[in-house]
């Protein structure tokens, strides 16, 4: 099985006010130097079956219209390598 990510997150230009309490609370915290915060969404979609071209066009479609809401959100489909499924930084 390979593993597709989609990444959902506000479009640049729409206010995060979950990503501004977050940048705030940072110094708070001794977090210091970040200049700003986006929070969004990541959906690790485990796909049985080969990831081809056909397979990334469904799993884009299925992005474009029940993971993100594309008058607010951008995203993006990637395909996930074994070595780094399961990594963290």
């Amino acid at each position: 099985m390979a593993r597709v990510v989609v990444d959902v997150m506000l479009k640049p230009e729409i206010l995060d006010p979950q990503g501004q309490a977050v940048q705030r609370a940072l110094p708070r915290l001794g977090f210091e130097g970040i200049a700003d915060v986006r929070q969004g969404k990541r959906f690790e979609l485990e796909v049985e079956g080969p990831v081809d071209d056909a397979a990334l066009a469904r799993i884009h479609e299925m992005a474009e219209t029940f993971l993100a809401n594309t008058v607010i959100e951008d995203f993006t489909v990637r395909v996930e390598s074994a070595e780094t499924a399961g990594a963290s930084s």
